[in-house]
C-alpha cells in the first residue's frame, strides 16, 4: 500500500502565519529595538563622562597649579554653544540652540590639549601623557530646540576655576535612564543644573539632564 505525502492546506499555512505573526509583534512589543538602542548610546554616555571626569580628577590631583579653563576669560566651554559656536560672552547655557554644531570631522573640537571642548589640558607634563587619546562626543550629536535644557545630544562642560569644581552635562534618551525612567539616572544624580544663575530654570529643568563631576551641588 503506497502512502500519498500531503502538504499544508491554506488554512494550516495561515494559521501558521498568523501565530508568526504575533511571535514577532510580541518579540518587538517587548524588547523594543529602538529603546535597547537608546539605552546603549547612554550606557556610552556613562562611560564617556566618567572617563572624563576621572582624567580631570588625575589631572587636578598630578598638576601643580591646574587651569580647568585653559586661560579662557569665562570657566564654560559648552558644545554647542561655546568656544565652537558663539561667543563666550554671557556664559551660555549648555542646552541652547545659538551658536553653531563643531564639525565632527574637526580634530580640534575632541583635543586634549585645551583646545577641544573640554578646556583641559590632559598633555599637561605633570600627567606623563595624557589620560585620553581624544575627547568623547555625544553617539547621536543634535542641537536643542527652543533654547530648552534636555532637547539636544551633546556633552557639555563647565567650572569653577577658583574652586578648582568642574562639571559635564549630558542628555539622556531611554526611557529606562531618563527622569522618571525606573533606572532614573537624570533626576537622581545629585545635580541641579543652575546654569547661569537662573533660578527658575534650574528648578524647571533639575532633572532633564545628567551631571557628574566634582562640584558638590553639581549646579554650574
Amino acid at each position: 500500500m503506497t502512502h500519498t505525502k500531503k502538504g499544508f492546506t491554506l488554512i494550516e499555512l495561515l494559521i501558521v502565519i498568523g501565530i508568526l505573526a504575533i511571535l514577532a509583534t510580541t518579540v518587538v512589543l517587548v524588547l523594543n529595538p529602538a529603546q535597547l538602542l537608546a539605552e546603549t548610546r547612554d550606557t556610552q554616555r556613562f562611560s564617556d563622562l566618567d572617563s572624563l571626569k576621572s582624567a580631570i580628577a588625575l589631572y587636578l590631583t598630578a598638576v601643580s597649579s591646574p587651569d580647568l579653563s585653559s586661560g579662557s576669560f569665562l570657566c564654560r566651554d559648552e558644545t554647542p554653544p561655546g568656544r565652537f559656536g558663539s561667543s563666550l560672552a554671557g556664559a551660555p547655557s549648555p542646552f541652547g540652540t545659538t551658536g553653531s554644531f563643531p564639525a565632527i570631522a574637526n580634530a580640534g573640537v575632541r583635543a586634549v590639549d585645551g583646545t577641544g571642548w573640554v578646556a583641559v589640558d590632559f598633555t599637561n607634563a605633570a600627567l606623563g601623557g595624557s589620560p585620553i587619546p581624544t575627547l568623547p562626543i555625544d553617539p547621536s550629536q543634535q542641537l536643542g530646540t527652543g533654547g530648552l535644557p534636555g532637547t539636544g545630544r551633546y556633552y557639555a562642560y563647565t567650572c569653577n576655576n577658583a574652586n578648582k569644581t568642574f562639571e559635564l552635562n549630558a542628555n539622556l534618551e531611554s526611557t529606562k535612564y531618563s527622569a522618571g525612567g525606573p533606572s532614573d539616572r537624570e533626576g537622581s544624580d545629585g545635580g541641579t543644573f543652575a546654569t547661569d544663575g537662573v533660578a527658575a530654570q534650574s528648578l524647571i529643568f533639575a532633572n532633564l539632564v545628567y551631571e557628574v563631576g566634582n562640584d558638590p551641588g553639581l549646579d554650574l
